[in-house]
């Protein structure tokens, strides 16, 4: 069985690229702590909002789905879940609630992955929910005829205690050690986590559920107020290409974990700046009452094409009614343009359109 050992990461000469990466964040950091601390009400919204684009994101990228306004209704418990689907998509909340609130009392060992593992299937009454597969699992890709192979194999069943036993206690020991940044050490663990797929089904959504886990618990809180998993679902091609590549070589000790490093990297970066960017909205609202004021600087730095949950999210000091009030008037001033119609609906801004 392959072996783990992140204390070699401490004796690696790492890219520059990635050592930016890693200074940039620890400085957004800094900025975090101290906007929390002054604004602790007003982040309020953005935790729920966040809540709710992790739970969406994240089961989308598996293909599990509903529509915006059942997710709506089933996060403020107006509705019951209707099918399987709906039923792990509050699964996945359910242990998202339980990372924010209880973090720092999970530790990083397989008794509690497995129950958390329980809790994402509860709800839709899997029998293999809290148990470690039993069956080999493969991970298959489909080529562009439509035929399939299979890209990689992860651990065996017969394997998989002993392989998560081994990967928790390298964890744990790198982190007492102290000798190499968490934010190099945690996509490292996520990726072998990933390529020893531990579950019969589950993997990938525990797998970014691990990762806002592992960040709340060395600091990066981030995770809390911009969803980590919608910056993964939007750049999902990039995030499959980047495990090939950290994967190949595996189970023989000589694959290379930078390719996922950095990607991960890149996506914790990005949620810090939507943070901050959105905290801008708020000294924005802080400087006068205007709903429409708010709106119009959003739009005025908007590129591209944005919703009315675009809107509503970036713009959490104030209420859904008002700023969508506001893209009304905005649309009316020959501001901003209305396009497409009923779910489809989006805006530009009239500039940009000759």
């Amino acid at each position: 069985m392959r072996g783990f050992d992140y204390g070699k990461l401490a004796e690696r000469a790492w890219p520059a690229d990635i050592l930016n990466l890693v200074a940039k964040i620890h400085e957004c950091k800094g900025r975090q702590d101290m906007y929390v601390r002054q604004k602790p009400v007003e982040l309020d919204r953005l935790v729920e909002i966040a809540k709710i684009q992790s739970t969406e994101a994240s089961n989308k990228i598996e293909g599990i789905v509903t529509t915006s306004t059942r997710m709506k209704q089933l996060f403020e418990e107006k509705t019951t879940p209707r099918n399987r689907d709906e039923s792990e998509i509050m699964g996945y909340r359910d242990v998202l609630n339980t990372i924010h609130e209880s973090n720092e009392y999970i530790p990083i060992r397989p008794s509690y992955i497995l129950q958390l593992h329980r809790d994402l299937l509860r709800r839709a009454g899997a029998s293999y929910g809290g148990s470690f597969k039993n069956v080999q699992n493969y991970i298959n890709e489909t080529r562009p005829d439509g035929t399939s192979f299979t890209r990689f194999t992860p651990v065996a069943p017969y394997e998989t205690p002993a392989a998560m036993d081994a990967l928790c206690d390298a964890y744990e020991q790198a982190v007492a050690k102290e000798s190499i940044d968490a934010l190099i050490l945690i996509p490292c663990l996520i990726c072998d986590f990933l390529c020893i797929h531990p579950f019969n089904d589950g993997n990938g959504r525990m797998s970014r559920l691990l990762t806002l886990l592992l960040l709340y618990k060395n600091g990066y809180s981030v995770g809390k107020y911009i969803s980590i998993e919608k910056q993964i679902e939007k750049t999902k091609d990039r995030y499959y290409d980047v495990l090939e590549a950290s994967d190949s070589e595996w189970h023989e000790e000589k694959n290379d974990h930078t390719p996922f490093i950095r990607y991960m990297l890149t996506v914790i970066l990005a949620c810090y700046t939507e943070f901050e960017d959105r905290v801008g909205m708020m000294d924005t609202a802080g400087t006068s009452s205007s709903a429409y004021d708010v709106v119009k600087k959003y739009v005025e730095k908007k590129v591209g094409k944005f919703t009315g949950a675009d809107v509503v999210s970036h713009c959490p000091s104030i209420g859904r009614s008002s700023a969508l009030a506001a893209l009304k008037r905005l649309t009316e001033e020959g501001v901003i343009l209305r396009q497409g119609a009923g779910r489809s609906t989006f805006y530009v801004r009239a500039e940009s359109v000759k």
